[in-house]
C-alpha cells in the first residue's frame, strides 16, 4: 500500500507533515508523546491494516515532532495548541464524515478535541486511562526533568527510558518543553457528554495513563478492549490494527 506525504500550514503558519495511506473512508489517527506517525501508525503494520480494509488513514506528526516544525518561539505553543492543529487540518481536508483516533498525548488530545464540538463517526482513545486525562501537572515536570536530566541520567534513573526514546526520535528538547507546557486539563465529567461510541484500547500490562476501564465507564457509549504489551511494546503488536479495523467496521 501506498504512503504520500505532504505538507499543511495549520492555524499560525507552523508546517506539519501529515501522511496518508489509503483511499476509502478517512480516519485521522494521532500520535504519542515524543513519537511521530510512523513510529505509532505506519512501521508496526496497523496503517496498512486500515487501508487494506478501505479507510484513507490520515496521520500527522505532530508540532514538534517528527518531521513537523519545532519552532523555539514559546508564543508557538499556545493553550491546547494540538487541539488547534487538529481543528485547522479537519477544515482544510474539508471533512465532515470521518473516524478519530490517537494514542497516549494523541487519546488525549482526541478526548479534548471530542469535548470541545468535534464529532466524529467513531472515536478511539488508545494507550490512556481516566487518570491520564487529568493531573496533567505531574506528568508534565517528569518530562521537563527528563528534558534537563537528558546528557546526564545515567541508567536507572527514572527518566533514563524517556530520555533514550526522545534521544531516538531526535526530540527537539526546546520546542518539547514548550509543547509539554501547552497542555491543559480535562475535567472527567465532561466525558459523559461524549455522544459516540469510544473505543479503549489498551495494552493488557499499560497502565502508565491510569485505568482504562475506569475510562470506558465514564463514558456513554465506552468499550475497552486489552492487546498484549505495555504502553510501548502494545504499537509494535499486530492486534492494535486488528482491533482498529474491528471496532470501525462494525
Amino acid at each position: 500500500m501506498n504512503l504520500s506525504d505532504w505538507h499543511f500550514s495549520s492555524f499560525d503558519n507552523v508546517n506539519l507533515k501529515i501522511h496518508e495511506m489509503g483511499v476509502g473512508r478517512p480516519i485521522i489517527l494521532l500520535h504519542g508523546l515524543f513519537s511521530n506517525a510512523d513510529t505509532n501508525w505506519i512501521k508496526f503494520g496497523h496503517a496498512a491494516t486500515l487501508a487494506d480494509a478501505g479507510f484513507r488513514v490520515i496521520m500527522p506528526d505532530l508540532r514538534a515532532h517528527g518531521q513537523s516544525d519545532a519552532p523555539h518561539d514559546p508564543t508557538a505553543y499556545p493553550a491546547d495548541v494540538l487541539v488547534k492543529d487538529t481543528f485547522a487540518l479537519i477544515a482544510h481536508l474539508e471533512l465532515t464524515d470521518y473516524d478519530l483516533g490517537g494514542f497516549s498525548l494523541g487519546a488525549r488530545t482526541t478526548a479534548k478535541l471530542l469535548t470541545q464540538g468535534l464529532t466524529p463517526r467513531k472515536a478511539i482513545l488508545a494507550g490512556m486511562g481516566l487518570e491520564g486525562l487529568a493531573g496533567w501537572q505531574r506528568r508534565r515536570d517528569f518530562f521537563l526533568k527528563a528534558i534537563e536530566l537528558r546528557d546526564t541520567a545515567k541508567r536507572g534513573d527514572p527518566h533514563w527510558f524517556a530520555i533514550q526514546f526522545m534521544k531516538s526520535q531526535k526530540i527537539d528538547p526546546v520546542a518539547a518543553a514548550h509543547l509539554l507546557g501547552s497542555f491543559t486539563d480535562m475535567e472527567p465529567d465532561a466525558l459523559d457528554a461524549i455522544p459516540m461510541p469510544v473505543l479503549v484500547l489498551c495494552g493488557a500490562e499499560d497502565r502508565d495513563n491510569g485505568d482504562p476501564q475506569k475510562l470506558a465507564d465514564a463514558l456513554l457509549s465506552g468499550q475497552l478492549v486489552e492487546i498484549p504489551g505495555t504502553h510501548m511494546s502494545c504499537v509494535t503488536k499486530p492486534e492494535l490494527g486488528f482491533e482498529l479495523v474491528r471496532f470501525l467496521t462494525t
